[in-house]
């Protein structure tokens, strides 16, 4: 078999939000995989591995091995999984709303999500939960207000879309996190919608290979 014609491999973590949302797209376009699973905490982070590192020199979760190519960042591979696998859509066909998808997905995987990261929380000591409680709430009082005016059933009009695919996780941290959700009454409503649908389960952090006993759905 060439490497072209291979299953995928991806590298990543159950409790990644950044895995999480490559494997959401892998289930909606229906992309079989091989998960090769690289624990964060275990032995000191097998990310920083020296055999992960020639996999992903950024030492970070996801990476996808796919078409004889190694990617990393998932909305680099999102991208590359819309333009080779085109249906479902993930990006919108109007600009409009396009632009707002990106925006969004770029809200949380560039503007909350990396700052209440696990090296980001390393470093944070005692104050890890306090530190990762600001930073969500003040992500997600933006996103409520952006939301409120991008919103159907989903992040933006009532398809699914690549900002929903960042949503999901991202409230799963901040549950984690102990999060008042109170305020936020449209991210609750949307990933509630979210959570029904059958590629959102399947790729749940319960639910994978690599997730312990004690925390399996």
């Amino acid at each position: 078999m060439s490497s072209a014609a291979a299953k995928p491999i991806l590298y990543g973590y159950f409790r990644s939000s950044c895995s999480w949302r490559v494997r959401i797209a892998l289930a909606l376009k229906g992309i079989a995989y091989d998960l090769v699973p690289v624990n964060l905490v275990k032995d000191g982070g097998q990310q920083f591995s020296a055999e992960f590192k020639a996999v992903n020199p950024m030492q970070q979760v996801p990476a996808l091995k796919i078409d004889g190519i190694t990617l990393s960042q998932s909305l680099a591979i999102i991208h590359y999984l819309e333009d080779t696998h085109p249906n479902p859509r993930l990006l919108p066909q109007d600009p409009k709303k396009r632009a707002q998808v990106r925006m969004i997905a770029d809200h949380i995987a560039s503007g909350i999500q990396p700052l209440q990261n696990l090296s980001v929380l390393k470093q944070m000591g005692e104050k890890k939960m306090e530190w990762a409680q600001h930073c969500i709430t003040a992500g997600f009082q933006a996103l409520e207000q952006i939301l409120q005016h991008t919103a159907g059933r989903y992040c933006v009009g009532d398809e699914v879309s690549m900002a929903d695919l960042c949503l999901v996780p991202q409230v799963a941290n901040a549950e984690r996190f102990k999060v008042d959700m109170g305020p936020y009454p449209t991210i609750t409503r949307i990933n509630k919608a979210l959570l029904e649908l059958e590629a959102f389960r399947v790729s749940h952090p319960s639910r994978q290979p690599d997730t312990p006993a004690e925390l399996q759905a």
